[in-house]
């Protein structure tokens, strides 16, 4: 399920699965002393099950990382995560603090890009010795991790507040989305799983079947909207790339009728992205704010933005078309 890279820096991709496992352990830790919870030791399970992965799954028989996704599955499928009691402060003192506050509120997060972005620029080169500070090979992903350890000691000192309480206060969010919140990262690994199980040439098939492939319009149609149907399916565009790509535009759109290569993939994502906005399956973009919200309607995001969504589509049809065959 996870495979760590031992070489190239001093801190490797170990570093980001650890901080992550640490953080799942918390969340585990915290859920199996919360009595409040009716749910509490299903939710202590599966939160630690991910730990147990994040930190030892290269370690482990692959039978026995089987079986602990297996146990995830379950313990999701039988409704075993529930919510329970946070520490919280009362009404008054949140709107006292965010007056004191006000807009440095932001500044934390406006912290995690920018590190980022310093991190991975800035940092490629520094050595230790002759050993790299960052494993160039996941440069992007250990800077966005250091980004968000930096965006927290941040919102502590500004706010006040320990570590722990962003942890305790995350848990509450993370026990309102559930299992939901592992639900991007699931679907784009199935997405490579089903390129490589050979769906994107039965995706073909049928288009061949189905449409006039000789038609350019028609196959660009038919990518766009399929970008669209198969993110809706899938929650994640990024899951929907690899095999609408693979079996409709290299060798229909790109071979066939010489489109360019590069502005086809970039509006197809965007193509992909309009499935985004109509689909529960992508719990990160339209069931998290509905439960950060609070709304009484988990589905009220998609019913707001659904017709954006198929207008977008629409223009990203007709952009296909103009840009990607002149």
């Amino acid at each position: 399920m996870i495979a760590h890279n031992d070489a190239g820096g001093l801190l490797t991709l170990d570093f980001v699965y650890w901080l992550m496992g640490a953080y799942f352990a918390a969340l585990a830790l915290r859920g199996a002393r919360d009595r409040a919870n009716p749910r509490r030791w299903g939710t202590a399970a599966f939160w630690g099950l991910i730990a147990v992965l994040m930190v030892a799954a290269e370690h482990l028989p692959v039978r026995a990382v089987g079986v602990c996704v297996v146990a995830l599955a379950a313990l999701a499928g039988f409704g075993a995560l529930g919510k329970g009691a946070y520490a919280e402060t009362d009404a008054d003192y949140k709107q006292a603090e965010a007056q004191r506050l006000g807009n440095r509120l932001f500044w934390p997060a406006l912290l995690i890009p920018t590190v980022t972005l310093v991190g991975a620029l800035g940092l490629k080169h520094v050595r230790i010795g002759q050993t790299p500070l960052l494993d160039p090979a996941n440069l992007t992903l250990i800077a966005l991790a250091l980004a968000c350890v930096a965006g927290l000691i941040a919102a502590c000192r500004l706010t006040r507040q320990t570590p722990w309480s962003g942890i305790e206060q995350s848990r509450r969010l993370v026990d309102a989305i559930g299992w939901a919140a592992l639900l991007p990262l699931l679907l784009a690994t199935l997405g490579s799983v089903f390129e490589a199980g050979g769906v994107g040439q039965a995706v073909a098939g049928v288009v061949r079947a189905v449409i006039p492939v000789d038609n350019a319009f028609a196959v660009v149609v038919a990518y766009a909207v399929g970008m669209a149907l198969f993110t809706v399916i899938m929650g994640n565009a990024f899951a929907a790339f690899p095999v609408m790509t693979a079996g409709i535009a290299l060798p229909l759109l790109v071979q066939q009728h010489g489109a360019d290569a590069a502005s086809l993939a970039a509006i197809g994502m965007l193509s992909g992205y309009c499935g985004t906005l109509l689909t529960p399956m992508a719990a990160n973009y339209n069931l998290v704010p509905a439960a950060l919200l609070e709304l009484k309607d988990p589905y009220g995001v998609i019913r707001a933005q659904w017709p954006t969504g198929l207008l977008l589509l629409g223009c990203n049809v007709l952009l296909m078309y103009w840009i990607a065959f002149r």
